[in-house]
């Protein structure tokens, strides 16, 4: 399973803002980004006719089941490569960018093997 980065990117926004806000919107996603409302709204309807995502008549964002498997899949290996690299000596800050790179190029079999081998030595 593997789609394009920026989609990757604005589904893992959504449930991070989700996970903040009561109700998401394209302003908000724009806002965490740093991207013009314009280019969101592109994004969205995108994402919309993929089915990844729904949007209410107040313009409410919400994830469908196959978009919150998507983000929730990149959400998890940013966290996992972002615990790794820091506990290898690198910097938070460094980390996340590298891991949010990383997160969209990495092989299921390989990010399943760096999750066994990260688990089983910080447990």
């Amino acid at each position: 399973m593997h789609y394009n980065e920026s989609s990757e990117n604005y589904l893992e926004t959504i449930l991070c803002l989700s996970k903040k806000l009561p109700v998401v919107r394209s302003v908000d996603i724009a806002n965490e980004l740093g991207y013009k409302k314009s280019s969101v709204s592109i994004a969205m309807k995108n994402l919309r006719e993929k089915d990844h995502i729904t949007v209410s008549d107040a313009g409410f964002i919400n994830l469908t089941e196959s978009g919150r498997e998507i983000a929730e899949m990149i959400y998890e290996r940013h966290e996992l490569l972002t615990n790794w690299l820091t506990s290898l000596g690198v910097s938070e800050e460094v980390a996340s960018e590298d891991a949010c790179r990383l997160e969209h190029v990495i092989s299921s079999e390989s990010f399943a093997a760096l999750k066994k081998f990260y688990l089983s030595q910080n447990s």
